[in-house]
């Protein structure tokens, strides 16, 4: 029986928020790497790519990411582009059952714009800009969310739809 839940997908999909909710519904322990990292590193993931490369993070993160294997009934909420380094799909997917929440270009963008937090990739564009980046960036990143054992539509974030699906993957 799967002992981990990774949620993965696009920045701004809404990971983490989901993350949470389906903690209190399963009764599952909730880790959110981004938070993990921001904490045991004392820099915000932003003050992080300012001083270093994003190389230094991705290994870092990737470290972080294996750690996850010690916790059990965890919801784990990955990064953006977690998945999409080194082996970290082949790894969720041998280590947990992998959600990826998807959402359309013009869903991620209108969230980004009016999210509260400003991510370090899309800082300083405009509307179209964004729109035009998310685009394409979605496009190279989906090779890899795609490999997820669950694919859920985070548009309408039916969060009872999606713990049905998970109470029938855990039982396997």
């Amino acid at each position: 029986m799967h002992q981990r839940i990774y949620l993965v997908g696009y920045m701004g999909v809404g990971k983490s928020t989901i993350a949470r909710k389906l903690a209190t519904q399963l009764n599952w322990e909730l880790l959110d790497l981004d938070h993990v990292f921001e904490v045991r590193y004392k820099i915000s993931i932003a003050d992080f790519f300012k001083r270093y490369d994003e190389m230094l993070f991705r290994k870092l993160e990737r470290s972080l990411l294996q750690e996850t294997k010690s916790v059990e009934r965890t919801i784990i909420s990955t990064g953006g582009g977690t998945a999409c380094y080194y082996d970290n799909m082949d790894w969720m997917n041998a280590n947990g059952l992998t959600v990826y929440l998807k959402m359309s270009p013009d869903g991620l963008s209108n969230r980004l714009i009016h999210a509260k937090k400003k991510r370090p990739a899309i800082i300083n564009k405009t509307e179209e800009e964004l729109r035009h980046f998310i685009k394409k960036h979605l496009q190279k990143r989906a090779i890899f969310y795609t490999q997820s054992v669950i694919h859920f539509e985070a548009e309408s974030a039916d969060i009872p739809a999606l713990v049905e699906i998970l109470k029938k993957h855990l039982k396997d």
